[in-house]
């Protein structure tokens, strides 16, 4: 039986000299694994071999025996032409490839998520500077998490549940991986696993329409602490992290 979906292409290898294997996400399938049979011939039926974020119609018939579907009909269509002369656009964007991959489980829909990522790979495709583009990051990273129910607690402390918002300007905060939030500075002797934030990031956490304006100091930080997060939830760091922050 054959499926039609609308899918981004977030994973492509070489499979034989003629073939690959790619993953998509999709809007209503979620993130599926294909054989794209033939697909690097001068003439086969994705006009060439599939491209990285790419994005289209699609036609597959679901795994049966083998983990693979079968890709027969996608109708490529690039939607970040510009990040082969932006290296940081192009990690960055390769890190959110990396984070769905890791964080999606196959054939869950997540139909906002897909909406997300292609607006994340739109914008940083055009973004001014790498500043603009790692605010786009952590927005699309945030909201990676909401979707797949990984969400921290940012709005009141993990442990006492006050609002940081009720406490003074100058209060401390610290997140901590593990509790999976944001930790007061009563509360914090009680956690041994914990990374202290400025006020500026703690701001930016607990509110999040001030990521877009923060400084870059500002936004480095943050990443630092979500690359944590996520080295924690997947037991190693990502592979792209490295590229993020240097």
């Amino acid at each position: 039986m054959l499926t039609k979906d609308v899918g981004i292409c977030i994973r492509a290898i070489d499979y034989s000299e003629t073939s690959q294997i790619v993953e998509f996400f999709t809007i209503a399938n979620g993130k599926i694994a294909a054989i794209a049979k033939g697909s690097k011939r001068p003439k086969s039926a994705f006009d060439g071999p599939i491209e990285l974020f790419a994005t289209g119609q699609m036609v597959f018939s679901p795994p049966h025996d083998s983990k693979l579907a079968i890709l027969t009909e996608f109708e490529q269509k690039p939607v970040a032409t510009s990040l082969a002369n932006n290296l940081f656009a192009l990690n960055s964007a390769l890190f959110a490839a990396e984070l769905m991959n890791s964080l999606t489980t196959e054939y869950d829909p997540h139909p906002q998520l897909y909406d997300q990522l292609q607006q994340f790979l739109e914008l940083v495709n055009v973004a001014e500077n790498s500043r603009e583009t790692l605010a786009l990051l952590i927005l699309f990273q945030l909201t990676l998490l909401k979707e797949i129910g990984l969400q921290p607690i940012l709005n009141t402390c993990v442990n006492c549940k006050t609002s940081h918002e009720s406490r003074a300007a100058n209060h401390e905060i610290y997140f901590s991986s593990s509790a999976n939030g944001l930790i007061c500075r009563d509360c914090e002797p009680a956690f041994a696993e914990k990374i202290k934030l400025t006020q500026n990031a703690a701001n930016c956490l607990i509110n999040f329409k001030t990521i877009a304006d923060a400084n870059e100091k500002t936004l480095k930080e943050i990443e630092k602490i979500l690359i944590y997060h996520f080295t924690e939830l997947l037991g190693k760091p990502p592979k792209m992290a490295k590229h993020i922050l240097k």
